[in-house]
């Protein structure tokens, strides 16, 4: 008798609809691995940086994400997860918008998505995995058994990114940040390459004004149904 395939449960989306909040609650929830896919590009992105690149290069980037060596570490006391970028701990580095407006770029280059597919491929371990990002459910892992987009609206989005980046002592406003949420949103949905879209089985669910609890219950419906 075959092998039953580890279980995935994709959650997609556009910046600030709440991904990365709502993936962590779920996986740890369902005891499940986590992939945070984004943290990946944005990995890539500080790692070009840091090698002096030109992110408009896609032939120097795409060799850059072929040889970056990333890793996350949990915290034994829990709390959040560090990403480790080429042996530094980049985590807060990779918050930023900054680094978020990187990612959005150099995701574009199909040579960068093709060094990266496998290591995402590669989180697929039992019991099973929750992976968070763009395109897991149309790209990366289309055979998932569950999928899950979320959005927001563009000024929710960003009043959630501008409390969260408040809280962490940086200086920002609101104004700049939907501007940078809306050119993003352009950017991902147009680019030629794994454009942002929901997967045609996936089930859409719209954050604006509902609370976190809320919409964790709504997503681990989709995998416990009742």
């Amino acid at each position: 008798m075959p092998n039953k395939p580890v279980p995935v449960l994709t959650i997609d989306g556009p910046s600030g609809s709440g991904k990365g909040t709502i993936s962590q609650l779920v996986a740890e929830q369902l005891g499940w691995h986590l992939l945070d896919s984004g943290a990946l590009y944005r990995a890539v992105g500080y790692a070009a940086g840091a090698e002096g690149l030109d992110l408009s290069d896609e032939d120097a980037v795409s060799r850059c994400a072929e040889t970056t060596k990333i890793r996350f570490r949990v915290p034994a006391e829990g709390g959040e997860t560090r990403v480790i970028v080429n042996g530094h701990d980049a985590t807060d580095e990779l918050r930023t918008e900054t680094a978020g407006a990187a990612a959005s770029a150099i995701a574009a280059f199909p040579g960068v998505r093709r060094a990266l597919f496998e290591k995402q491929r590669g989180f697929r371990k039992a019991p099973g995995l929750v992976a968070d990002g763009r395109d897991m459910g149309t790209v990366i892992f289309p055979d998932a058994g569950h999928k899950v987009f979320l959005t927001a609206s563009a000024e929710e989005r960003a009043r959630r990114r501008y409390k969260q980046l408040k809280d962490k002592g940086l200086n920002v406003t609101l104004a700049a940040l939907l501007r940078e949420i809306q050119a993003r949103d352009e950017r991902d949905a147009s680019r030629t390459v794994a454009p942002l879209r929901p997967a045609v089985d996936a089930l859409t669910i719209d954050t604006t004004g509902i609370p976190v609890a809320g919409v964790v219950a709504a997503v681990l419906s989709v995998v416990r149904p009742a």
